[in-house]
C-alpha cells in the first residue's frame, strides 16, 4: 500500500499530526501508520553555505577577499542535524511512499525549512502543500482534505530564498568588512541597523534636552477644567497677573459645538500588535511574548497561527463564531451566554478577504482547553488575545461630545464635555447630558499649574516594533529574532523595560554606511521581497539589486577615514603575547579575551562560583586557574584545595552499585577480612529486612 511522507517543522507538531493522521508507530525519527509517515525537521536543517565553502580563500578575514560574490547559492546541512535529514532521505526514497505533504509552519520561512530538504535530498515524487491557521484536530483533517500542490506557493519559496541571499550578501560582507576594518567583531544587517538607529535617535533626543519650567492657566467651572486658548505655557509673574484678571471677570457661553461620535471595537490582535501589548503590560520581550504563543498554538491549540501580520477575519469563520463561543465558555460567562443564543458578530467589519494575506488575525480556537495547564504568563497572553475576541460580539461606543466656548473680557477657554450615549465594548456607564445653553453665564476660578517640560521617553519594544512596522522593517515572524540579535550582539541592552544603545553600538551607526543607517532603503527592499511573494517581481532582479548594493557597501568601508575605540578593551594585558585583553559578554559569564586575533588566549573576569562546598565553613568555593592547574578555593575562610580525579569522582550508577552489592553479599564473602564499605552495606540490607 501507498503511502504520504508528512514532513512537520517541529517533533512536537509531527507528535501532534500523527495521532490525527493514525500513525501511532513511533520510531526515533519518524511516526508510521496505515496511510501515512509523519517526520520533522529541528528548524532548519539546512542553510546556506559558509563562505569558506565556496572558495578556501575566503576563510580569510581580509579586505581582498571582500566582496564575496558566490556564482549560485548553495546549501548545506547544518552540524549536529545530520541524523535527522539522513532519516528523512532514506523516507523519501522508500517504494511505498509515493508522495509528500510539506506540513512546516505556514508562512515564508516555513516554506523555506521543508524545500530546503526537499531540493537537497532530490525528490522527485509529487509533493503538496498543508495550510492552516490552527493545530486542532477538525483544523487538521480539513487541510488534508484540502491538501495543494506546492507549485502554488512557489513565489513563496522564491521571496523566502531571495531573503536568505540578500541576508547572505549584505549582512555577511558588511560585518566581515567593518571587522577587517576596525579590529572589533562588528555586525550589520539591512534590517538590524536601520532598527539600532532607531533607539540612538531617541538616545540622542533625550541627551540633548533640557528641561524648562512653565505655567498654565486654566478656569475651573461647575461643568470641567477649562483650557485658555491659546494653551500659552507662561512665566510665573505673567501668569499671577492673568489669573488676577481673571478672577475679575464674568464669562458667558458663545458656542456649543456638538458631535456625535461613535467607536467600533478593536480588531483582533495580529502579532505585531499583540507584542506591543503585552511589552507595555507585562514588560514581555518581543521573543517571550513570540515563544509563548506558539506555546498555545502548537502545545495547547488555543489560539489560531501565531506570525499574522493580518487583524482581519475572512468570510468563511463567519460559521465557526458559535464553536468558538462555545471552546471559551469556560473562561467567560458572556461567551456562554453568548454561544447558547448564538450571538452573531457585532463588528462585521472584521470579516474583509481582502485584508487577510497567508494568515488572519489571532481568535481563540474551537478547542475547548483546561486553563489550569497554562502557567502564568501563558494565561496573559491567552487571556488578551480571548478579550480582544470578545469584543467582536459588542456594539459600537457612542459618545455625545459638546465643545463648550467661555469668552470674558480678553479671555477665552474651552472644556468639552463627554456625555456616553452607549456604552458598547467599553462597558462604562450612561452619564447625564449637559445642561449649559449658549448665552448662559458661567462663574469660575482661574487655576495656575507649575509643570517642566519632560524629555522623550526611551523606547521600550512596544514602541520600536510599532517604528518597524511603520517603516516596513522586518516581517512579524522575523522582528523578535532581529531585536535579540541586537541585545546578543552588544550593540543594544535592556534596562528594565527601556531599551538604550551600547557605546560600541552609538559607534557602529558613525562607521556603516549611512544607506544602510536609513530605513528607507531597507524598506523598499522588504517591498520587493514582498512582490516577490506576489508574483510581482523577478527573484533574479532583486538579488542583481542586492549584489550591486554590496559592492558599494564594502567599497565605501574600504575607503572610510573614520576611527573606531573599541569600548571593551581594557588596559590588563595578555600573559601569551603582551597585548591588551578585551571583555567579552557570554552566556557563561564575563571572560577576558585577548585582543589579538592569532592569541587564543581567554579567561574568566571573576572566578566562577561552583556548587563545590567548603569542607570547613561549607560556604560555595570559586575554581581558580593558578600556575599548577584548576583549584577550589572557598573565598570566606581562604581553605583551598584540588578537584578530584573525574574518573574517580563519578557517581556510581545501578548497575555498579548492584555489582558491588553482589560482590559484598553473604555469598560472596571469601576474603579473609570483610571491609568497612561491605560491613555498612550488609548492615544496611539487613535493617530493610
Amino acid at each position: 500500500m501507498s503511502k504520504t511522507l508528512v514532513l512537520a517543522e517541529k517533533p512536537s507538531v509531527a507528535k501532534e499530526l500523527a495521532r490525527v493522521l493514525q500513525a501511532d508507530q513511533k520510531t526515533a525519527h519518524y511516526y508510521e501508520g496505515k496511510n501515512y509517515i509523519v517526520t520533522w525537521a529541528l528548524g532548519h536543517l539546512l542553510g546556506l553555505k559558509m563562505p569558506e565553502q565556496y572558495h578556501p580563500q575566503w576563510q580569510k578575514w581580509t579586505f581582498e577577499t571582500l566582496p564575496m560574490l558566490p556564482t549560485k547559492f548553495e546549501i548545506t546541512p547544518l552540524p549536529k542535524t545530520g541524523a535527522q535529514l539522513k532519516a528523512i532521505k532514506q523516507l523519501a526514497r522508500r517504494k511505498d511512499v509515493n508522495q509528500a505533504v510539506i506540513a512546516t509552519d505556514a508562512g515564508r520561512e516555513g516554506e523555506l525549512v521543508a524545500r530546503f530538504i526537499f531540493d537537497y535530498i532530490d525528490f522527485k515524487k509529487p509533493l503538496k502543500r498543508l495550510w492552516i491557521s490552527s493545530q486542532t484536530d477538525k483544523a487538521i483533517k480539513a487541510g488534508f482534505a484540502a491538501l495543494q500542490p506546492d507549485q502554488n506557493y512557489e513565489h513563496l519559496y522564491q521571496a523566502a530564498m531571495a531573503r536568505s541571499e540578500a541576508d547572505w550578501l549584505i549582512g555577511l560582507n558588511v560585518s566581515r568588512a567593518l571587522t577587517v576594518k576596525y579590529h572589533d567583531s562588528l555586525s550589520a544587517g539591512r534590517v538590524q541597523t536601520p532598527t539600532l538607529a532607531f533607539v540612538a535617535e531617541r538616545e540622542q533626543a533625550i541627551n540633548h534636552f533640557k528641561p524648562q519650567t512653565y505655567q498654565t492657566l486654566q478656569l475651573q467651572t461647575p461643568y470641567g477644567t477649562a483650557a485658555l486658548q491659546p494653551n500659552k505655557h507662561l512665566s510665573a509673574d505673567a501668569a499671577q497677573k492673568m489669573a488676577a484678571q481673571v478672577n475679575r471677570t464674568d464669562f458667558k457661553v458663545t458656542a456649543i459645538d456638538v458631535k456625535t461620535k461613535h467607536e467600533k471595537a478593536p480588531l483582533p490582535y495580529d502579532l505585531t500588535a499583540l507584542q506591543q501589548v503585552a511589552n507595555e503590560r507585562y514588560h514581555f520581550s518581543a521573543k517571550e511574548t513570540l515563544n509563548l504563543l506558539q506555546r498555545l498554538y502548537e502545545r495547547y491549540k488555543l489560539v489560531t497561527y501565531p506570525r499574522t501580520d493580518s487583524r482581519y477575519l475572512t468570510t468563511d469563520l463567519k460559521a465557526t463564531m458559535t464553536e468558538r463561543l462555545n471552546a471559551i465558555s469556560g473562561y467567560s460567562p458572556e461567551a456562554k451566554k453568548w454561544a447558547a443564543q448564538k450571538q452573531p458578530v457585532i463588528q462585521t467589519q472584521v470579516f474583509n478577504n481582502s485584508k487577510v494575506g497567508d494568515h488572519y488575525g489571532l481568535i481563540p480556537t474551537e478547542e475547548r482547553g483546561q486553563l489550569n495547564q497554562l502557567d502564568n504568563d501563558e494565561l496573559k497572553i491567552y487571556r488578551l488575545i480571548v478579550d480582544q475576541f470578545l469584543l467582536l460580539f459588542k456594539e459600537d461606543h457612542v459618545e455625545k461630545r459638546s465643545k463648550v466656548t467661555l469668552q470674558g473680557g480678553q479671555f477665552t477657554f474651552t472644556f468639552t464635555y463627554h456625555q456616553v450615549l452607549e456604552p458598547g465594548f467599553k462597558d462604562d456607564q450612561k452619564t447625564a447630558p449637559l445642561t449649559l445653553k449658549q448665552g448662559a453665564s458661567v462663574k469660575g476660578q482661574a487655576v495656575l499649574k507649575q509643570q517642566t517640560t519632560k524629555p522623550p521617553k526611551r523606547l521600550t519594544e512596544a514602541t520600536l516594533l510599532a517604528q518597524m512596522e511603520k517603516y516596513g522593517l522586518g516581517t512579524p515572524a522575523t522582528r523578535a529574532d532581529i531585536l535579540e540579535k541586537l541585545v546578543s550582539s552588544g550593540l543594544m541592552k535592556r534596562q528594565s523595560n527601556e531599551l538604550s544603545v551600547t557605546p560600541k553600538g552609538t559607534q557602529l551607526l558613525d562607521l556603516v554606511n549611512p544607506s544602510l543607517v536609513s530605513p528607507k532603503l531597507t524598506a523598499q527592499w522588504e517591498a520587493d521581497l514582498k512582490s516577490i511573494e506576489q508574483g510581482d517581481l523577478a527573484p533574479k532582479t532583486f538579488i542583481a539589486t542586492m549584489r550591486d548594493n554590496t559592492v558599494r557597501l564594502v567599497k565605501e568601508i574600504k575607503g572610510s577615514k573614520k576611527t573606531y575605540k573599541d569600548p571593551n578593551l581594557t588596559q590588563k594585558k595578555c600573559p601569551q603575547c603582551g597585548s591588551r585583553l578585551r571583555e567579552k559578554q557570554t552566556r557563561q559569564g564575563t571572560f577576558y579575551v585577548c585582543s589579538n586575533p592569532d592569541c587564543d588566549y581567554r579567561r574568566r573576569k571573576d572566578p566562577k562560583v561552583t556548587n563545590h562546598r567548603c569542607p570547613q565553613c561549607h560556604h560555595k568555593m570559586v575554581l581558580l586557574k593558578g600556575a599548577n592547574g584548576e583549584y577550589f578555593k572557598c573565598q570566606h575562610c581562604g581553605f583551598t584545595e584540588k578537584p578530584q580525579d573525574k574518573k574517580h569522582s563519578k557517581r556510581m550508577n545501578k548497575h555498579e552499585e548492584k555489582k558491588l552489592l553482589q560482590k559484598y553479599s553473604p555469598d560472596a564473602q571469601e576474603a579473609a577480612e570483610e571491609s568497612p564499605l561491605a560491613a555498612a552495606l550488609k548492615a544496611a540490607m539487613h535493617q530493610d529486612q
